[in-house]
C-alpha cells in the first residue's frame, strides 16, 4: 500500500501545508534561503494578474498528515500563442527524497496539462520566467544570490529518470571585486560619453523612481521582446515587482544610460538580500523585519539581474561603459561588496556570454530548464 496520496489543493489549511513544503525538503540544509510566505502565498490568490490570461492546479502529496511534496501545473495563454504550440509549464515543485512521491506529483500535473489540451510541458517555472525558474545542476556548493533558484541535487536526476530531457541550460557567473577590469571597458565608458550617451544612478524616490521604472519597462520590452520561452509583462505587473523592490535598491549599482534624454541601456545590480533573508525564516513580521534590519549588514555581496543596452547604441559601446560603472560602483569607498553574481545567462547567448567573460566573469553555477511530450 503507498505511504503517501496526492490530491489537489482545495481548503485553506491545504494551502497552507502546500506552502510550507520546503520547511520539509530543507530541513538541516545549510545553503537553502527560505522563501517569503507571503510571496508564494499571493501567486494563488485571485487577484495575480496570472489568472487573467492563464489557468493552474496545484497539487500536494501528503505522508501521514505532512505535506512531502507539491506542484504546479499551468497553462500560460501568452507562451502558448508566442509559441504556437500546446505547451504547458510545471513550477513550485518540491519534493522529500523519494522518487515515487515525485513520479506521482508529475503524473498528476501531466494529466491536468493533457486535459487542459497541451501536448508539450517545460519547467520549472513558476508560472513565468519573471518569476523563478530554472533547476540548480551544478554548483551546489554555495547559498544562492538574491531572486535564484536552489534545489536539491536529486531533483535533475529524478527529471531525467522520469523521461524529462534537457531544454536550454543557463549559467551564473562569479566576478571578484579584487581584480582590476580590463582598461578597454574604461576607454569604452569614454567612447560612449563623447557619443552623446550620459550616464547617471537610478533614482529611487517618489515620482522620479515612478518614471525611471515606466523608461525601464518600455526598454525590457524592446531589448528582450525575444527572449526564449519569456512573455511580456504589463507595466502593472511590472510596477508592482520594482515598488517591491525600491527600499532595496543601491543607486550605486544600478546605472543608468540615456541617449537625448531616453533611456537606452542599464546595469542592473542588486545587494544580495539572501543574507539577511535566511535568518527571516519565511516570516517578515516585526520579529522578522528586525532580523532583517539586524543581519543586512552583513550583505559583502551583490547580483547583476541583467545588463541592457539597445543594439543600435552597442557599437557606441554603452554596454562597455555600463559594466565600467557598475563594477566601480561596487567597489566605491565604504561599499561592501567583495564579489559580484552576474545571473543568469542562457548558453546560446554568444554575444552576451563573450562580454561577460571578457570583463573577468567565470561560470560557477549551472542552471537547467527541462521539457517533456506529454
Amino acid at each position: 500500500m503507498p505511504t503517501f496520496e496526492v490530491f489537489p489543493v482545495t481548503s485553506a489549511t491545504e494551502q497552507d501545508m502546500f506552502v510550507n513544503v520546503p520547511w520539509v525538503v530543507y530541513s538541516g540544509d545549510p545553503n537553502w534561503v527560505p522563501p517569503l510566505r507571503s510571496d508564494v502565498a499571493k501567486q494563488f490568490k485571485p487577484e495575480n494578474t496570472f489568472f487573467q490570461y492563464g489557468r493552474l492546479k496545484q497539487f500536494i502529496a501528503i505522508s501521514r498528515g505532512t505535506a512531502i511534496g507539491r506542484i504546479v501545473a499551468a497553462v500560460n495563454d501568452r507562451l502558448v500563442e508566442r509559441e504556437g504550440k500546446a505547451i504547458g509549464i510545471f513550477g513550485f515543485f518540491e519534493c522529500v527524497d523519494d522518487i515515487e512521491v515525485a513520479k506521482a506529483l508529475f503524473e498528476a500535473a501531466e494529466n491536468w496539462l493533457r486535459s487542459q489540451g497541451m501536448t508539450e510541458v517545460r519547467g520549472p517555472i513558476d508560472l513565468s520566467t519573471h518569476n523563478n525558474c530554472l533547476f540548480l545542476v551544478d554548483g551546489f556548493d554555495s547559498p544562492p544570490m538574491v531572486m535564484m533558484p536552489y534545489n536539491p541535487a536529486y531533483y535533475p536526476t529524478y527529471l531525467e529518470t522520469l523521461g524529462w530531457t534537457k531544454a536550454k541550460d543557463a549559467y551564473a557567473y562569479d566576478f571578484p571585486l579584487d581584480k582590476p577590469l580590463s582598461p578597454e571597458f574604461e576607454k569604452g565608458y569614454r567612447i560612449a560619453c563623447k557619443s552623446g550617451v550620459t550616464f547617471r544612478p537610478l533614482r529611487t524616490k517618489g515620482e522620479e523612481f515612478e518614471q525611471d521604472c515606466v523608461s525601464l519597462y518600455n526598454l525590457f520590452n524592446k531589448a528582450f521582446a525575444n527572449n526564449w520561452s519569456s512573455t511580456p509583462r504589463t507595466l502593472e505587473e511590472f510596477l508592482d515587482e520594482a515598488r517591491s523592490l525600491q527600499d532595496l535598491v543601491d543607486p550605486d549599482v544600478f546605472p543608468i544610460a540615456e541617449y537625448n534624454g531616453e533611456m537606452i541601456g542599464f546595469w542592473m545590480g542588486l545587494p544580495d538580500y539572501n543574507i539577511p533573508l535566511k535568518y527571516v525564516n519565511g516570516k517578515l513580521n516585526w520579529i522578522g523585519i528586525l532580523k532583517f534590519l539586524w543581519y543586512r549588514r552583513q550583505i559583502n555581496q551583490g547580483r547583476v539581474i541583467a545588463i541592457c543596452s539597445l543594439p543600435e547604441f552597442q557599437r557606441k559601446l554603452v554596454p562597455l561603459g555600463l559594466i565600467y560603472l557598475g563594477l566601480q560602483g561596487g567597489i566605491k569607498k565604504g561599499k561592501p561588496y567583495k564579489r559580484a553574481e552576474l545571473s543568469w545567462v542562457y548558453e546560446d547567448n554568444d554575444r552576451s556570454r563573450k562580454l561577460i567573460e571578457a570583463s573577468g566573469g567565470k561560470i560557477y553555477k549551472t542552471y537547467r530548464m527541462y521539457e517533456k511530450q506529454l
